[in-house]
């Protein structure tokens, strides 16, 4: 299946001719950070073959100019909640208190498993057209297994790697891991086989700790947790201290966010060798806290990226990459200003917000021996950023910087994902993009009808009910904390 590395549907088939790239400036993202100029990448199958001047190739490889282009690593995205890029934009003036009353509290089990395969279906077939070849689906709107097959049938229709982070916004964790019904759909789809699966839920602070038991079911299964940490008004230092003190923080673990955490919290995560996915957009827009990368440097803490929803925001780690080094730019100008002291060197620099949106994913996921790099005997996930048709494209004097902030989506001309090329000349290969709008447009039908027109409309701007879902929005549990808002533990 396609979040083990497999793929079949909307590709040109097996990857068998050998395809080179040539004469690029080609960003390997290894080790040492090796930049080539005018140098080539030579794919055979589904692997890399060679890097570098390559005056000779197999008889019979086709070849891809790269001149006055980019060659780099497939990039990767730790936390996408896939299953709503079907509502593309609706929620662009959201708080995060209203992104949790419409999807949490209200309208969220409106999804039915067609609207999930939908969702994932357009969000992994964008992910591919804007250089994104692994993706995780951080999919908390399973309230079925049906639901959780119909978004894992959408992944196996699109070329590229995913992995399914299995989550369930409306069940408790440490019961929906313990139901018969998801340990069989884990044995069904993933086999013997646990690549590609993660389990994704959030831990409230609850001094008791329920969610022990999900856990100790991700140890069971050999799978890592990914979850939404240090989120202003969700979760909190509380969540970290339980999860180590229990001896459930690991190389493995994936924290979601980490905006709103203290010295200790961040301590513990790397003490235990975490890493943390940042979503800039997210967290400077909606309000989980200040992006953290700031902290993480500090800590020395390794940095993923991510885009959250394309109910907000863009669906490509360009903006990521943009966005990141302006929010760290902005804070380190704002602390000496308030010092006054004057910053004369940029502490975050391009070549690292590029690192982490390729290599920086690939290590998070336990898939740093895989892809990530352009390196031999690595999966041929290989994007080329080239658009002779542009004036951004050039002067291209240094890579790195055109890369995180002057590159776009439309400026991605090729990309191959596991030695089959899925994009070239900047148009999607065997991708029926008809059918995708006509299966999105019917899910947006069958949400706008289910709500009504006022309803429908009145949801792009959600009142916010009187309740206390602003310390908890979690409708499984009752517990609440006094982090946020002046309340008292149990109020």
């Amino acid at each position: 299946m396609n979040a083990a590395g497999n793929s079949s549907g909307l590709g040109t088939g097996r990857p068998g001719t050998p395809v080179v790239f040539r004469n690029g400036t080609v960003l390997t993202m290894d080790d040492r950070r090796t930049l080539h100029r005018g140098a080539d990448v030579l794919v055979v199958g589904e692997r890399i073959e060679a890097v570098g001047p390559l005056p000779a190739v197999p008889e019979g490889t086709r070849e891809i100019d790269a001149t006055g282009g980019i060659v780099m690593p497939g990039m990767i995205d730790t936390h996408r909640h896939m299953w709503q890029t079907a509502m593309r934009g609706y929620g662009a003036d959201w708080t995060l208190t209203q992104y949790f009353v419409w999807y949490y509290l209200e309208h969220g089990t409106h999804f039915r498993p067609e609207d999930v395969y939908a969702g994932n279906l357009l969000a992994a077939v964008e992910a591919l057209d804007s250089g994104v070849t692994t993706t995780v689906d951080w999919s908390h709107g399973l309230q079925t297994v049906e639901h959780a097959d119909a978004a894992l049938d959408a992944l196996d229709e699109v070329p590229g790697r995913f992995v399914l982070a299995y989550g369930n916004i409306r069940a408790a964790p440490w019961e929906w891991t313990a139901a018969p019904e998801f340990r069989a759909f884990v044995d069904r789809r993933f086999g013997g086989d646990r690549t590609g699966l993660q389990l994704a839920f959030d831990v409230t602070g609850d001094p008791d700790f329920p969610e022990k038991a999900a856990f100790e079911a991700a140890r069971e299964l050999g799978v890592p947790v990914t979850t939404h940490a240090g989120v202003w008004g969700a979760t909190n230092d509380d969540g970290i201290r339980l999860m180590h003190e229990h001896g459930f923080m690991g190389p493995d673990t994936v924290y979601v966010h980490a905006a709103t955490l203290g010295a200790d919290s961040y301590h513990r995560i790397a003490a235990t060798g975490g890493s943390v996915s940042v979503s800039t957009e997210s967290e400077q827009s909606c309000g989980q806290g200040y992006p953290p990368t700031w902290a993480l440097r500090a800590h020395g803490i390794p940095v993923s990226l991510s885009m959250d929803t394309s109910v907000w925001w863009s669906g490509d780690l360009f903006s990521a990459m943009r966005a990141t080094l302006g929010a760290d730019r902005a804070r380190e100008h704002l602390e000496a200003h308030a010092g006054g002291e004057t910053v004369t060197h940029s502490h975050l620099r391009a070549e690292q917000v590029v690192d982490w949106a390729t290599r920086g994913g690939a290590k998070a996921l336990g898939l740093d021996d895989r892809v990530g790099s352009l390196e031999a005997g690595k999966r041929a996930d290989v994007v080329l950023v080239k658009n002779d048709h542009s004036p951004v494209m050039f002067p291209l004097l240094n890579p790195y910087g055109h890369v995180a902030l002057q590159a776009q989506r439309g400026d991605v001309h090729t990309v191959m994902a596991g030695g089959r090329l899925v994009k070239h000349e900047h148009r999607l290969i065997g991708v029926d993009l008809s059918k995708v709008r006509r299966t999105v447009d019917s899910t947006v039908e069958h949400l706008r009808s289910r709500l009504g027109a006022e309803a429908w409309d009145q949801g792009m701007n959600p009142d916010v009910p009187e309740t206390k879902m602003l310390d908890n929005p979690y409708t499984y549990t009752g517990y609440r904390t006094a982090a946020t808002h002046g309340g008292r533990p149990g109020d």
